[in-house]
């Protein structure tokens, strides 16, 4: 099977919940090693609240030789705190930042010396300098606290001029909202990277719930077509490897930077998606059978 040109690729994680799904995760890993990522991000819990175990994962992956990247969210932090994180990832060698606003944690007062995450991008370059390559979120299809497309597109121009390096999106399954976001930032000057996030399809209850939550579209003739599979699972997986393929075949030609892939803590349907766009040397037959 020919394979691709290089494209650059990153992986995102969440951090384990306990001993016994960190030594899975360090197997999770070392099969996705394979795909030679740029980076392996690992998120930050609501207001904070998973930063051990963010900073934990993030030890052991610099252990292992990734170049690790943290997710570091604001929202209701105060300027000590965070400076005491940016200490922390720097002795222990992290190197780059996903600078989020992020979100409260329920019941949590909102406090803090942090607005939106342009501020937590200024903060971090006043106080390491150009030490962290940070990446911004971007929302193609509109973030879903914005008060319209305009200013979403105005608050993620300030959040990339404050500091930061790229952007990441959340992810979506129309392309055509990336390529027109990409184009309205551009017109406004703005430009930095904006690496497209994948979600591959493996669970349709779940993705439902993570989209109705984030705000992300699944057009209609995806869940129409996912609710029809019922439980048959293989044709969910199937269905969603083709959806999301034919999606990574679009945006790789029409000149993405990069492919930045939301795991979900599983190694099998991104090495899947990736033999089957020829970015691995992996059979395709065999990822996708593991897939399965």
């Amino acid at each position: 099977m020919s394979t691709r040109k290089r494209v650059p690729l990153s992986l995102e994680f969440f951090p384990a919940k306990n001993s016994e799904v960190a030594t899975k995760m360090a197997g999770i890993r070392k099969d996705l090693s394979v795909l030679q990522p740029e980076f392996c991000s690992v998120t930050f819990g609501a207001g904070g609240t998973t930063q051990a175990g963010t900073f934990s994962a993030l030890r052991e992956m610099i252990a292992e030789g990734t170049a690790a990247a943290s997710h570091l969210s604001c929202i209701g932090a105060t300027r000590d705190s965070i400076r005491e994180q940016l200490a922390e990832l720097k002795a222990m060698g992290v190197k780059r930042i996903v600078a989020l606003r992020g979100d409260l944690p329920s019941g949590y007062g909102v406090g803090g010396d942090f607005r939106h995450g342009s501020d937590l991008v200024s903060f971090i370059r006043s106080e390491t300098g150009d030490y962290f390559s940070i990446e911004v979120a971007a929302y193609p299809e509109v973030h879903p606290q914005a008060k319209s497309p305009a200013a979403d597109l105005e608050a993620f121009a300030i959040k990339a001029n404050a500091g930061a390096n790229s952007a990441l999106t959340q992810y979506f399954f129309n392309a055509d909202a990336y390529f027109r976001f990409r184009d309205d930032v551009r017109a406004m000057g703005v430009e930095i990277p904006i690496i497209p996030g994948i979600m591959p399809i493996t669970n349709s209850t779940q993705l439902m719930r993570f989209s109705d939550s984030c705000g992300t579209e699944i057009p209609r003739w995806i869940r129409l077509r996912l609710q029809s599979f019922g439980e048959d699972t293989a044709s969910i997986k199937a269905f969603g490897m083709d959806v999301v393929t034919d999606l990574c075949e679009r945006l790789l030609s029409g000149g993405v930077p990069a492919l930045h892939f939301y795991t979900m803590n599983q190694s099998a349907p991104v090495l899947a998606l990736c033999s089957c766009l020829g970015l691995t040397p992996v059979a395709k037959e065999r990822a996708l059978t593991a897939a399965m």
